[in-house]
């Protein structure tokens, strides 16, 4: 009897430490050396990825790079495609070359999306080719709610995916190739005359934030892969849907800072990415915040800002970014 009462007052405990930020978007926070699950919030719920798609896109960067066919000094070069994508960008001319190295820096903290297609390139020798080999790589790592359709999470009906699968496609990086993990901690990058910033300020706010990348597009809110490490101990958490860069950051935060205080909490209550019970019908499509997120005052007021700052910037197509986020139609 005393064993049982004690069994529930440490569930009842576990329970009342739920983070404190109450949203509908999905949400996970995990333990990536062994999967295990500290929270989650409709981690089946598809999602439009955003840029977070571009961590698909290292990923299967860094296994070419295991396999040899490209080192980290091969030259990327610019093509005519991958001019033609919408911003964030480099903005390199056709012809334009700087190396994977540096290639793999500016994708993951500029999140530009025309490097994105020239690493595609460079790697598969077409976008569509690399897609397939991302597609494979999802399959592979059991994503089985994700779908890619591009290289950078430009808007695209097709392309979704849930927490549960982005969860384990940091995993696989942060175990796999723990020898690039430098690469999304990089606050900047320095390419010729231009410095580049990251969108993902928790590197700063957050004590012990260590990656990994944000994402934005109207349809999917403020989305960020992000992680952790305090003690020894690292999380990663997933947050999707949020409606500003300041939401994120805080309900990352919270998530979190919960997580390393539950800590001990999995000896008892073991849950794993594989073994979470789905909680999500398979037959829901991906949500789309657009008119909550980039209603017609905010595309009005972010016009207004852009004109007065006199950067060019061409949006992308369907995307405009809130007047409360910095940059946010970059970070897509």
């Amino acid at each position: 009897m005393i064993l049982r009462r004690l069994g529930v007052g440490l569930l009842v405990g576990a329970i009342s430490m739920t983070p404190s930020v109450a949203s509908a978007a999905p949400a996970l926070v995990f333990e990536p050396y062994n999967g295990t699950v500290l929270y989650a919030e409709d981690p089946d719920a598809q999602w439009f990825p955003a840029s977070l798609t571009k961590l698909m896109t290292a990923y299967v960067t860094f296994q070419a790079l295991k396999a040899g066919t490209v080192s980290p000094d091969t030259k990327v070069v610019c093509s005519p495609k991958a001019t033609m994508q919408a911003p964030s960008k480099l903005g390199l001319p056709v012809g334009g070359a700087i190396t994977l190295d540096v290639a793999l820096k500016v994708l993951i903290v500029k999140s530009a999306n025309d490097v994105a297609v020239m690493i595609a390139e460079t790697v598969a020798g077409s976008e569509e080719a690399f897609v397939a080999r991302m597609n494979e790589a999802a399959q592979h790592l059991g994503m089985t709610r994700t779908t890619f359709t591009n290289v950078n999470g430009l808007p695209d009906e097709r392309q979704v995916t849930t927490a549960r699968d982005l969860a384990k496609l940091a995993r696989a990086i942060i175990v796999e190739f723990p020898e690039h993990a430098d690469l999304f901690s990089l606050a900047q990058v320095q390419v010729g005359k231009k410095t580049m910033r990251t969108h993902n300020s928790l590197l700063v706010s957050l004590p012990g934030a260590d990656g990994m990348k944000t994402g934005f597009i109207c349809e999917s809110g403020f989305n960020v892969v992000a992680s952790a490490t305090r003690d020894r101990r690292k999380l990663v958490a997933v947050v999707l849907g949020e409606p500003s860069v300041a939401s994120r950051n805080d309900r990352t935060t919270d998530l979190l800072e919960s997580g390393f205080k539950r800590y001990f909490w999995k000896s008892l209550f073991r849950t794993s990415l594989d073994r979470l019970a789905i909680q999500a019908p398979f037959s829901n499509g991906p949500t789309h915040l657009r008119d909550s997120v980039c209603g017609v005052a905010m595309a009005k007021s972010t016009v207004r800002r852009s004109v007065k700052s006199k950067v060019a910037r061409t949006p992308s197509p369907g995307v405009a970014a809130p007047a409360s986020a910095v940059s946010a139609s970059e970070e897509n």
